[in-house]
Parts: C-alpha cells; structure tokens; sequence
C-alpha cells in the first residue's frame, strides 16, 4: 500500500515557512519566489485537507493544526538530512549510529574507551541519548542500546557484558577509617542508596555475616552518579560499581573500607533490534564491544551471542 506522505520538497518548503513565520523569507532561504512558496503550502493544505497558516491580509501564521504538524515533524526532517549528509560524506562506507545508554555507564566504562573505536571506524558517527529504563525499538531512532539485561528486552539480540560488582565507598576526608574495625561499624554512618536497588546494602551486609536485623535508611538516588558524588561530599557511605570509582580511589577521594564485593546485582549487555542484526554500523560496534569487554574482564571471552524474542 502506498505511503501516505507529502513529497519531502513540500514538507521542506513547510518547516521553512513555519521556521520564519513568513513565506517570502522562506523563499529567500530556499531561493524560490514568494508565490511558489504559497503554491506548496497551499498543495500540502489540499493534500492533507485542512488548513495550516492562518492568513491574514499579507501575515501568515500557523494554526493550532499548523504548530502541531510543524512539531511532530521537524525532527523527522532533520533526521532524514543527518542520515543523508552522513551518508554522502561517507559515500557508503559508515553511516550513523543511535546508540541508547545508561547516563553513568556511559559516562564511567564507555566514553573513556570511544576514542579507540573513533580511531578505529572513523566513518561511524557515533551519538548517545540516555534511556535509564528498557523500552520498544520500534518507532525508535535508536541502532542499539548499552543497557542492563531485564526480560522486558524482547525481539531483540543480545551480547552478555560483564556483570556490575558493587563495593562500599567512603570519604576519608570525612571519616576515620582507623574506626572502621569490622563492617557492621559501616552502620555508624549514613548509608547512600540507589533508588532501583533499595535491598542492595541489605544484600552486601548479609554477605559480610550479619544476615539479622540489619536496617540500612538513608538518602536515595536516581543514579550512581549522583551516589558517588555524595560519597565524595562526606553524605555517607555509598555502595557503587567498582569501576565507576577507579579514578575516585586513585586520587583518594574515596576509598573501600572492606573489599566485599556483591556480585549479580545487575548484568550489563549491549541489545539491539533484530531486524538490525545485518547493519554494517552495528556489526562495527558490536564486533569492537565484544573485543573491549575482553580487556576490561582480563580476557575472558564474552558469552555468545543469543536471540530472544517476544
């Protein structure tokens, strides 16, 4: 069936005049004459059968109609010339990569390693949005997604990471460490929690050998980010992924009072889409990840690939 969509000329044409609010400074833009201007927007009117600039004596102003179909397809626009300029710069060879992430993953484990994968396919445009929660690709932008696994990821292909490893984090620019003799003396402090894993100093404590009537309030938080940065500012103990902190406990910002690692909280993937599986981008980005997990987990090679579906 044939699509329902205006030629892209005359949605062009559209977003320019919507832009300016005028359509003789939209001809100008679009080097055209003010009367072609009006010619196609009074066609995409006609097409869609309803009125999208209000007319009034030689003003034009978009209508409620007008202002949403404006919005709803800007981006959309946009897009199409993203894609298309990457395209013809890379004649072919490389493209654009949506990629959805996790704000602090992103920020601790992926960006200090890009440069390795810009160095390495320098015709992949590679962009990050954040999306903490899994979601749909359909009606997407997104290629791929560096995520937790969770079963709400289906239809899609899966590449197993490495799982997330948490430990205790203080300040001891604001605490003794001297008085810290067992980890119990942890509860001494304010604990810092991450809202999604609010039984996660529940599970470490049992994991130190006090299994009863450990109670563990304290402040919550969105992201390890913001755990870590209170951790930093003395607010309390934080309980974070190891590597998040590597350059925090190498400047001596923070340290680990007790080197107790809980273990499968979370497991980090990179999923993607099915019917994404042939992209050459994501091939590239799959194929280099794979190679970087091995030398974060000190070669040990990564689990197979797995499809799952809904």
């Amino acid at each position: 069936m044939r699509r329902k969509i205006p030629s892209t000329n005359t949605l062009t044409i559209f977003e320019a005049a919507a832009r300016h609010g005028s359509f003789a400074r939209a001809a100008s833009e679009l080097c055209l004459t003010e009367s072609a201007v009006s010619r196609q927007i009074t066609s995409l009117e006609n097409y869609l059968d309803i009125k999208l600039f209000a007319r009034v004596k030689k003003q034009v102003v978009l209508n409620d109609a007008g202002q949403a179909y404006i919005k709803n397809i800007a981006k959309s626009l946009a897009d199409i010339e993203a894609h298309t300029l990457a395209l013809m710069a890379n004649k072919g060879d490389g493209g654009v990569l949506e990629l959805a992430v996790i704000p602090t993953f992103a920020n601790r484990w992926l960006l200090p390693r890009l440069q390795d994968f810009r160095r390495k396919h320098p015709n992949i445009m590679l962009n990050l949005s954040e999306k903490p929660q899994p979601f749909m690709f359909r009606d997407t932008i997104f290629d791929a997604a560096l995520h937790f696994d969770h079963p709400a990821w289906t239809g899609v292909v899966k590449v197993d990471l490495f799982e997330e490893r948490l430990v205790p984090v203080i300040s001891p620019n604001y605490f003794d460490v001297a008085q810290l003799t067992s980890p119990q003396a942890l509860l001494n402090m304010p604990l810092l929690h991450k809202s999604s894993r609010p039984n996660a100093w529940q599970h470490w404590f049992e994991l130190a050998g006090y299994a009863d009537g450990i109670s563990a309030p304290g402040m919550h938080f969105d992201m390890y980010g913001m755990v870590i940065e209170a951790a930093r500012a003395g607010l309390g103990a934080g309980l974070v992924p190891r590597f998040y902190v590597n350059n925090e406990i190498h400047r001596h910002d923070l340290m680990v009072p007790f080197d107790l690692e809980l273990r499968h909280e979370k497991r980090y993937c990179l999923v993607y889409p099915e019917y994404k599986q042939d992209s050459p981008v994501v091939q590239a980005f799959r194929d280099w990840i794979v190679v970087i997990e091995k030398e974060f987990t000190g070669g040990k090679p990564a689990p197979a690939l797995r499809l799952q579906y809904a």
